[in-house]
């Protein structure tokens, strides 16, 4: 199997079938897969960065990242998504180390705060992120804010 290769891109830079492709899967995965109707579309990936990682010509993960100031005071980043079938490449931590050099080379910080599920709380705190919040329902999932200052 070859690796993954990760791209970064505004959203203005993403081709139709680019942008067609990340909200393919972030459907399959948490309109699908998770049984979560929501608004996908929320208006906020037109001010967001897209990063997606391809293997073999498909977008195997993706996620956006957050300017400051459309979530929350600090940069923030969501929708991290991998394709069922392809998570035991644990992407996850690929991209995480890939969202944090974006955020620290884009918005020269640190300091990045999350909403994330509550069940990722041991992954986040990886990476230095620590629980800010009570746990609270989003889009009927049990979620947490979490900040990351250094």
């Amino acid at each position: 199997m070859n690796q993954p290769v990760w791209h970064f891109k505004t959203f203005d830079q993403l081709t139709a079938a680019e942008l067609y492709e990340i909200l393919r899967l972030r459907n399959e995965v948490f309109v699908v897969e998770q049984n979560c109707v929501y608004n996908e579309c929320d208006g906020k990936d037109y001010k967001c960065l897209q990063l997606w990682c391809t293997l073999d010509g498909q977008i195997v993960g993706s996620c956006r990242i957050v300017p400051p100031g459309v979530s929350y005071d600090e940069p923030s980043f969501g929708r991290i998504v991998s394709k069922p079938g392809f998570r035991d490449l644990k992407l996850g931590h690929q991209m995480m180390d890939q969202i944090l050099q974006i955020i620290r080379n884009y918005y020269h910080t640190e300091k990045v705060r999350i909403s994330a599920q509550v069940y990722l709380r041991k992954f986040y705190e990886k990476y230095g992120f620590r629980q800010t919040s009570e746990e609270y329902l989003e889009d009927t999932l049990p979620h947490m804010e979490m900040l990351r200052e250094n």
